[in-house]
């Protein structure tokens, strides 16, 4: 029986592999996955396509979008906007395929609200650490970036419950299998032993850590 496509939310803080998860999705299963380009008012990252990676537009540009009712949901991250085209997403559903939206907390919130039908997965690598060298790695942030993108990903986990399933990204290929086998899995809300129990682990860890960077900021 073929499955009715539906939209799948893709979130996490920032270097959680959210966008690398999803960029895997729709090369390995382009019959199967429909990618929603989100537009943004960020500049580009080196090797980032507009079109392709996002559809980049002037803050007045998407304000206007917003005005006139142009996105499915859109939210505010780290002083700029990000929006998810409502035109995207009734293409790729037209066409038979899942949506895969890689969009932060606050849109997975919004979409939640609209379309009691989506899949909302949550996405971290198991240790903390991994998440914090990621945002270093990337250099395209301050230390005070990062640590404020710190601070957003303590408030983005506390709210990791609202999500339908967790995944742990710590290699590309098992990250991509949990998200097929939680889209062909309609059972809702599911939750791993332990996972509570681990998710406050990690908050207490990445506190610690956030100390431990802000101590070599100084």
């Amino acid at each position: 029986m073929t499955q009715k496509p539906r939209i799948v939310v893709l979130s996490a803080p920032s270097g959680g592999g959210k966008t690398t998860i999803a960029k895997a999705m729709r090369e390995r299963f382009p019959d199967r996955f429909g990618f929603s380009v989100s537009a943004t008012t960020r500049k580009p990252r080196p090797g980032e396509q507009d079109g392709v990676d996002y559809y980049f537009w002037k803050p007045d540009q998407f304000l206007k979008g917003v005005n006139h009712g142009a996105f499915f949901e859109h939210a505010e991250y780290g002083g700029e906007l990000y929006g998810t085209l409502k035109t995207d997403v009734q293409r790729i559903l037209d066409s038979g395929r899942h949506v895969l939206l890689d969009i932060e907390v606050q849109g997975a919130e919004q979409v939640r609200k609209l379309d009691a039908n989506a899949l909302t997965i949550f996405i971290l690598p198991s240790d903390p650490r991994v998440l914090i060298q990621r945002l270093v790695n990337r250099g395209s942030e301050t230390p005070d970036e990062i640590q404020r993108r710190l601070e957003r990903a303590t408030h983005e986990i506390g709210q990791a419950t609202e999500f339908d399933r967790w995944i742990r990204n710590d290699d590309l290929n098992q990250a991509v299998q949990a998200v097929m086998d939680a889209v062909e899995d309609r059972a809702g809300k599911v939750r791993a032993r332990h996972d509570i129990s681990w998710l406050n682990s990690y908050l207490d860890q990445l506190q610690a850590e956030k100390g431990v960077l802000h101590q070599q900021k100084g």
